[in-house]
């Protein structure tokens, strides 16, 4: 697991690029709740960090074409992306959010 950021300097309903064990993770803040995505879509090769978080849904949308992704499943529900992305286990541990992005996935 790595520590990839302090909980209180995330603000809700942003996105940030961060790398965990070789792997572009977008992590995001919902309220309380903290999830991480593979920053890529799966679609065409955009990072998601850039895209726009849908706090109510618990989704990000990529910039480039659209498609939503759940922050819970990484599936997306808007085409034109079909494939799902992976998802890691995000946690928050003495104020610092935590991603396991190896044999974590969700």
């Amino acid at each position: 697991m790595t520590v990839v950021a302090k909980f209180d300097e995330l603000e809700s309903g942003t996105a940030h690029r961060v790398i965990v064990d070789g792997t572009a993770v977008a992590v995001v803040r919902i309220d309380d709740e903290v999830f991480a995505i593979a920053d890529k879509c799966s679609h065409a090769d955009i990072s998601l960090s850039e895209g726009l978080v849908w706090c109510e849904t618990k989704q990000i949308e990529c910039i480039k074409h659209g498609s939503a992704f759940s922050l819970v499943t990484g599936v997306p529900d808007t085409l034109p992306a079909t494939q799902p992305v992976a998802v890691f286990t995000a946690t928050v541990v003495n104020g610092d959010v935590v991603v396991e992005a190896k044999d974590g996935s969700k």
